[in-house]
């Protein structure tokens, strides 16, 4: 942005200074009221065409720095994407991975309560059977 300034402001500064320099110079030469017309008409003339040049090579470095803005701009939007995706796939992965440990976990802390209930039904039963034995 300082760049596109000091360029705008050195080729504003150029065709002021040089407006004023062809000015002067013809203003202080000695020569007729026409010659001094034709040479100023010359000299604005001249003046335009630098002006125009310039103007032209200022669009031409605005279009290429625009391209390339859009460009960085289209490749950082796309590492974004591919960051977020590979991202959001490692989540996911995570997740799922964790949820997979959890299940296991509670199948193996299901099975522990199962087979502790079933020795307890087995005792239960034993004492009873011993219970009606000693009845008897």
């Amino acid at each position: 942005m300082e760049d596109n300034i000091n360029s705008k402001d050195f080729i504003i500064g150029t065709l002021i200074g040089g407006i004023i320099g062809a000015s002067v110079a013809l203003a202080f030469a000695p020569k007729s009221g026409k010659e001094l017309r034709e040479n100023l008409n010359q000299g604005a003339m001249q003046a335009k065409d630098r002006a125009n040049n310039w103007k032209t090579i200022v669009q031409e470095k605005g279009s290429g720095f625009k391209g390339k803005a859009l460009e960085k701009g289209s490749d950082l939007r796309r590492k974004a994407v591919d960051q977020t995706a590979q991202l959001t796939k490692t989540v996911t992965n995570k997740t799922k991975d964790l949820a997979r440990s959890t299940q296991n976990k509670l199948d193996e802390k299901k099975k522990q309560a199962e087979e502790s209930i079933e020795k307890v039904e087995t005792a239960a039963e034993k004492l009873e059977n011993t219970a009606e034995s000693v009845k008897q």
